[in-house]
């Protein structure tokens, strides 16, 4: 059973507010009813920084999380699902469910980070010390950053505030240009950098370790947004397909990678236990995870749960809720996997015959066939399903009581590898890239390739949010060859088992409600909900202006 302890003070007085809005800009003014006696202890900030790791990313993680990484890159298949199939068959519209509530997710994050920097800076008494408040506030950068550098990456561009009272007053604002957004998710990562501590407060706090993992997915995007050198508001690439990327972000991706590394970090030995209960939440190899509360929704609340397991679990024996009989592998991640990658393939979809000894342990297991009711003979999802309570003491219904991963230090070494390949078409830099493949089994490279790379992403990660974002950064500078993957990936193909295939699956049917991808579908778009309440969304973006830096970075990679 994981231990509460960095959650347990959520409920004290003065924790944030999370009542439902009419606008994602406006949110109850959490400041009021409190004065400075509120924050009178070191504890008192750990107290308000506590919720920025669950609640505030309760409706990210609810669907956002797999909707975007996952379904609409191709790895989900969800027929069922209005969250998943429209942004998988690119027949998403303006008034699609789902982008309401991503953006407004992900401004929840925003909004409530705000809202605790600046009681931090107002509501201290003299008994808080001056690192306890720099590091609440640098934790609350960290998530800010973070939730801008989604913001940035699904709709190139987003509304940069940093006060939600004051910005509640005036709705109707011009959002910014992408490449300031992803700018000021830089410099918010930087700052955590450079003043989260070393070691954590408790068990699944974020340290400066932490920030220097984000900080080199964050350079990767920057080098290929921009041309030569450091940001300066001008030097905006325009040349989708000029098939090279900033060298100054590239570097400073491998050094923020190596950075990560020198923190506590380390592979786990299998791969199979990053998904096991008992050595899931906050394990070795996690940089960072969203902290989820084990226990009955009537027990904890609303908010604090991890409902994932039940969207994806299949049958009555493996969960108590379950809708993933419908969201399944995609055919075109099933085809995907070599061979030789039985063990990821093994933890990540279910395959005929496969034996999950974890799952109806009451009768000694539970063997995958392909007589699944409604959705026979396809492969369902794996990976966050974990089974039910009698099985592992903790998974309650839509409650599994285990941490979702936003960061593992696998991405960490992909990151490196990518930063070191540069603008080559190969890297000979592959200690790290070997490590992750040999946890897996698989044979050492000698020499990488982006093709080898993007199949490492894809594999290791599946099902973890990520593999939209890694297409979306490569389209910065290969832009046609990332919408004419898209265009060759077999999207929502029907399938079923056959022996006689490598992978044990044949394509039985293509889809027929799948539009053909453009360079727009590269972009959400924003809501007509949204777009209604604030028309500025619908225009061209306009410049932030930046104030001076306040982190220098030859000083951050001393």
């Amino acid at each position: 059973m994981k231990k509460n302890i960095l959650i347990s003070a959520v409920l004290v007085a003065g924790s944030l507010s999370l009542a439902s809005c009419d606008d994602f800009l406006t949110t109850q003014n959490t400041t009021q009813g409190n004065d400075e006696s509120f924050l009178d202890s070191d504890a008192s900030v750990l107290a308000t920084t506590s919720p920025l790791y669950n609640y505030v990313w309760n409706n990210f993680n609810d669907k956002a999380y797999y909707s975007m990484g996952d379904g609409r890159s191709n790895n989900l298949t969800a027929r069922w699902s209005d969250y998943i199939f429209p942004y998988t068959n690119f027949t998403e519209t303006a008034l699609s469910p789902g982008l309401e509530d991503s953006w407004n997710a992900l401004y929840s994050v925003v909004a409530q980070s705000n809202n605790v920097i600046n009681r931090i800076q107002k509501y201290s008494s003299s008994a808080v010390s001056d690192a306890a408040k720099t590091q609440g506030i640098a934790e609350a950068r960290f998530m800010r950053g973070l939730a801008y550098w989604y913001i940035g990456s699904l709709w190139n561009k987003g509304i940069i505030y940093t006060n939600t009272i004051e910005a509640s007053g005036n709705t109707v604002t011009p959002a910014h240009r992408m490449t300031d957004v992803i700018e000021f998710a830089i410099r918010d990562m930087e700052f955590a950098a450079a003043n989260l501590s070393e070691s954590q407060a408790n068990p699944g706090r974020v340290t400066c370790y932490s920030a220097y993992g984000m900080l080199s997915r964050f350079y990767l995007s920057m080098a290929g947004l921009t041309t030569d050198g450091e940001y300066d508001g001008a030097n905006i690439a325009t040349d989708f397909d000029r098939g090279n990327r900033n060298t100054y972000y590239l570097d400073l991706a491998k050094k923020a990678a190596l950075k990560c590394m020198e923190g506590p970090y380390s592979l786990l030995e299998n791969y199979g236990d990053l998904f096991a209960v008992k050595t899931w939440n906050n394990n070795n190899e996690s940089v960072f995870q969203l902290q989820w509360l084990s226990g009955s929704t009537d027990a904890i609340g609303w908010g604090a749960n991890n409902p994932i397991s039940s969207y994806f679990s299949w049958s009555t024996m493996v969960g108590e809720t379950n809708w993933g009989n419908a969201t399944f592998a995609s055919y075109d991640l099933v085809r995907t996997y070599d061979p030789q990658d039985r063990i990821r393939r093994h933890y990540t979809i279910c395959t005929v015959g496969e034996v999950y000894p974890d799952l109806n342990t009451k009768n000694d297991g539970y063997i995958y066939n392909v007589t699944e009711a409604d959705y026979e003979k396809k492969c369902n999802v794996k990976k966050h399903v974990i089974g039910k309570l009698d099985d592992n003491g903790q998974s309650y219904q839509q409650s599994s009581g285990v941490n979702t991963y936003m960061m593992r230090l696998a991405e960490v070494y992909l990151n490196y590898t990518e930063a070191a390949m540069g603008n080559s078409a190969s890297t000979s830099d592959t200690e790290y890239f070997n490590r992750v493949r040999e946890r897996a089994g698989m044979p050492r490279l000698g020499t990488v390739t982006y093709s080898d790379l993007i199949y490492e992403r894809r594999i290791e990660f599946a099902f973890e949010g990520l593999f939209w974002y890694d297409l979306l950064r490569r389209s910065y500078y290969q832009q046609s060859e990332v919408v004419n993957y898209l265009n060759h990936q077999d999207r929502n193909a029907s399938y079923e088992w056959d022996e006689s295939e490598d992978c044990q699956y044949a394509k039985t049917a293509d889809a027929d409600d799948v539009s053909t991808a453009t360079v727009a579908h590269l972009t959400l778009p924003i809501s007509d909900v949204d777009r209604g309440r604030n028309p500025l969304l619908g225009k061209d973006p306009v410049v932030y202006e930046f104030g001076p830096r306040e982190i220098n970075v030859n000083d951050l990679f001393k």
